[in-house]
């Protein structure tokens, strides 16, 4: 990994080379290596194909590059409200993560902080405010969301999230980092495997750890099982948007069987407890024949399903140009996964900075175009179709030896490890301190990223096109709020 040290005072003229060459920012975040320092790390990509690099400055007289690049904005209103340091220039300056009435607890390095939101009002009589939520219907995650509209069009859309915001990065202080791949694995119930898998190989990067062949091939495999279930479940529900109950059930029927398969593989439905740093926890027995059966069986269904979704019209009425978000929105604001490609861009770090035994395999992206509702659905339709394969070949490929290598943290190390996860980029930027315990872990997840992105495709469009749109985003509360 690939450390540069950077004067505040450069930030703005390097950013915008970063973004002339075709580079790509992914985050930014601040961490103490001493008690009375505090720096900010800008995690990147400084042309296309390259590494990803890390820029180090300390947090003083910082400007802000949301200018340059607007999805760093959460970012710093996140490190604003977390660490009380404010960003010159900040086009979005008020909180994020705390919300009003704050107040700032004893053992807390968060600033005290009143007004959550920006002041938003619009003139005419005909314009109506509904705030809806925190308590939604059904089991819905806490978010709050406040819609300016007429009649049935959204003028603005304007969500407030972190109402559960579980400080997870900081429970990670203090533990061991073994310790750490069981707390990774619940950032997010439902992309366990990539949580954990970016977690460890930001461990294994620190302390220059080779993972067997067989362990790396056998992650693969998990974080593809991972991969088919989520993408069940999503046209399961989008399908339950659009009042196709059949196809919901049908989707969240293969969802089920998937997660059967997985419990039969390792245990677990979703596919915990399995990994850890060095490679796996245990080998996996598998009955190569079983699995290659069972997994022939849900491609032939799954063709079915889709072939039926795509020829239903009441459905696609609902999805073809509903929840548009453009190409350069989409890049500008930080979109991720399925989401990103389905506006054209084409991006994916199992193929552009492969890990674990991704360089072995063919990697070809799922790219749409048309950046709605329904180009979202194709992209993962097609990656469900993808993961079918790529399970069913990394299973032939699969060899015997060892599932785990002995690792060794140094002091003071530093990693970054990353995963393309269901719902996109996953990154661990993982410190620790002296003795060999975590100091620091940033996590980037892809909810984070893509709600971000999402309010652009609700502006201007209407309150019946709404639930589809927000389904359509494939996005978890939990995985924003961490």
């Amino acid at each position: 990994m690939k450390i540069i040290d950077i004067h505040p005072a450069e930030l703005r003229s390097a950013a915008q080379v970063v973004l002339d060459a075709g580079g790509r920012m992914q985050m930014v975040y601040a961490w103490q290596p001493e008690p009375d320092i505090t720096e900010l790390r800008y995690v990147l990509t400084e042309s296309v194909d390259t590494r990803f690099c890390v820029w180090r400055c300390l947090a003083d007289n910082v400007p802000s590059l949301a200018t340059v690049w607007p999805l760093l904005s959460w970012y710093e209103r996140e490190i604003t409200d977390l660490y009380g340091i404010r960003f010159g220039g900040q086009p979005e300056p008020y909180p994020l993560v705390l919300h009003d009435g704050f107040e700032e607890a004893e053992d807390s390095v968060a600033s005290k902080r009143h007004s959550a939101l920006p002041e938003l009002s619009w003139d005419g009589a005909n314009v109506q405010l509904l705030p809806f939520g925190p308590v939604r219907a059904d089991v819905m995650e806490s978010a709050e969301f406040l819609f300016f509209y007429t009649g049935e069009t959204i003028i603005h859309f304007q969500p407030q999230l972190f109402f559960k915001h579980r400080g997870m990065e900081r429970r990670f202080e203090g533990l061991p980092a073994a310790a750490g791949v069981t707390l990774a694995e619940r950032v997010s119930g439902v992309s366990s495997v990539a949580h954990a898998l970016a977690f460890c190989q930001g461990v294994e990067n620190a302390c220059q750890c080779e993972v067997p062949t067989r362990a790396r091939q056998l992650r693969v495999l998990l974080a593809e099982m991972e991969r088919l279930y989520n993408h069940l479940h999503y046209l399961g529900h989008l399908s339950h948007t659009t009042s196709l109950k059949v196809a919901e059930a049908e989707g969240k029927l293969l969802e089920e069987e998937v997660k059967r398969l997985n419990a039969r593989l390792t245990g677990s439905r979703f596919l915990r407890s399995v990994l850890t740093i060095g490679g796996l926890r245990r080998d996996l027995q598998i009955d190569e024949a079983w699995l290659r059966g069972e997994l022939e069986s849900l491609r032939d269904r799954f063709a079915r399903y889709k072939r039926h979704l795509e020829t239903t019209d009441s459905h696609l009425d609902r999805l073809i140009t509903t929840g548009h978000l453009d190409r350069r929105v989409a890049f500008e604001q930080g979109a991720t996964g399925p989401v990103d490609r389905a506006s054209g861009m084409d991006r994916d770090l199992r193929r552009d900075h492969p890990y674990a035994a991704y360089a072995d395999l063919p990697i070809k992206p799922a790219i749409r175009n048309a950046g709605d509702a329904h180009a979202r659905a194709q992209v993962r339709m097609q990656e469900v179709e993808d993961s079918i394969a790529l399970a069913q070949r990394i299973i032939l490929l699969l060899q015997p030896g060892p599932v785990r290598s002995d690792w060794q943290i140094r002091d003071r190390a530093e990693g970054i490890g990353w995963a393309e996860s269901p719902r996109g980029t996953t990154l661990y930027a993982i410190h620790f301190r002296v003795g060999g315990n975590l100091a620091r872990v940033k996590i980037k997840s892809p909810s984070f990223s893509n709600w971000r992105a999402f309010p652009y495709t609700v502006h201007d469009s209407n309150m019946m096109d709404y639930a589809i749109n927000e389904a359509s985003f494939g996005l978890t509360i939990s995985g924003c709020d961490r």
